[in-house]
């Protein structure tokens, strides 16, 4: 299972390109097609880790969901932008993962989110992350914030 983007020394770089759906009257990037970006980041993420969130919920019951994100709007985005979406593991917790996301077009910074996602089973109560899905994360080490481009 193949994924989207590339893993480069930690952090996964997922490009994209901004379509008239994602964009306002005036060609502007509507504040919540980030929020759609950075999904689709890091769903190819996890595919370049070898897991989808198919298998997830089919084999271990689990799927992720955001518990906490925070966004900083620096620069708009406009209508056909190539943008890169680069994805950073911060932290690991137990049943969750702190995620560092920036999006850019050619090397400027637009936005950034930090997001921690949890993971849940049945109920919707925290799970804690299956072993294979931890060895599989180790591949993003800690990229930190700091490797991301400013």
């Amino acid at each position: 299972m193949a994924g989207s983007g590339r893993l480069e020394a930690g952090i996964h770089r997922f490009p994209l390109r901004v379509y008239y759906e994602d964009t306002d009257a005036g060609g502007v990037v509507y504040h919540a097609a980030y929020l759609r970006f950075a999904e689709r980041a890091r769903t190819e993420m996890l595919r370049c880790l070898g897991i989808d969130h198919g298998t997830l919920r089919a084999r271990f019951g689990l799927v992720f969901a955001v518990r906490r994100c925070v966004v900083d709007y620096r620069a708009a985005a406009r209508l056909d932008d190539l943008l890169e979406v680069a994805t950073s593991l911060e932290r690991q917790g137990g049943a969750s993962l702190d995620l560092c996301q920036r999006m850019t077009r050619a090397h400027r910074l637009l936005t950034t989110m930090e997001l921690r996602l949890a993971l849940v089973g049945a109920e919707l109560r925290p799970a804690r992350l299956p072993p294979e899905l931890v060895d599989r994360l180790r591949s993003l080490g800690s990229g930190g914030a700091g490797e991301l481009p400013a």
